[in-house]
């Protein structure tokens, strides 16, 4: 069984160093996006460089969501000692996943609207439904913590471990 939970701890730290590659390689892309867009060759309008910007804040909230998703699976998966199993640490690992999908999903749906709001307005539903399913999981997520309130309540000491584990990881 300790063969079996190391060989695990190694697959998160690949997961997590893909996850950083990556969102490296999204910041490289959004550098020479903007770059683009700031020294075009003079044949752009300033309506092509203003989608090139936008493009550019996509692939940062993205590139953002990994760097979270990489460094949540590190803390919780590698660097703790005790895995997902009480309320307590199930509630803190799908809080901060999903505060990295709801705000990618929310800042997604504005370059969105600004995106296709003079050129395509046709897809402007498409991208409120974005907005809706942001805001769905957000309610989703809010009814999950208020619920799951009760359950962490039979289970005090996970929330005190948790917290100390907190301290251990921070430094």
């Amino acid at each position: 069984m300790k063969h079996l939970q190391k060989l695990s701890s190694i697959g998160y730290i690949l997961i997590a160093l893909l996850f950083f590659i990556c969102g490296f390689t999204l910041i490289a892309l959004a550098t020479m996006e903007i770059w683009s867009a700031i020294m075009g060759k003079g044949d752009q309008t300033v309506q092509q460089q203003f989608q090139l910007i936008l493009e550019c804040v996509g692939l940062l909230t993205i590139s953002v969501a990994a760097f979270e998703l990489g460094q949540t699976v590190l803390e919780e998966e590698v660097q703790r000692e005790v895995h997902v199993s009480s309320p307590t640490r199930l509630r803190r690992f799908l809080s901060r996943f999903l505060i990295v999908v709801v705000v990618s999903l929310g800042v997604e749906c504005l370059v969105g609207v600004f995106q296709f709001l003079h050129t395509k307005p046709e897809l402007l539903p498409q991208v409120a439904s974005i907005g809706v399913a942001a805001a769905i999981l957000l309610a989703s997520w809010g009814l999950f913590v208020r619920l799951n309130v009760e359950a962490e309540k039979l289970e005090p000491e996970a929330m005190h471990q948790a917290q100390e584990e907190d301290k251990h990881v921070e430094t």
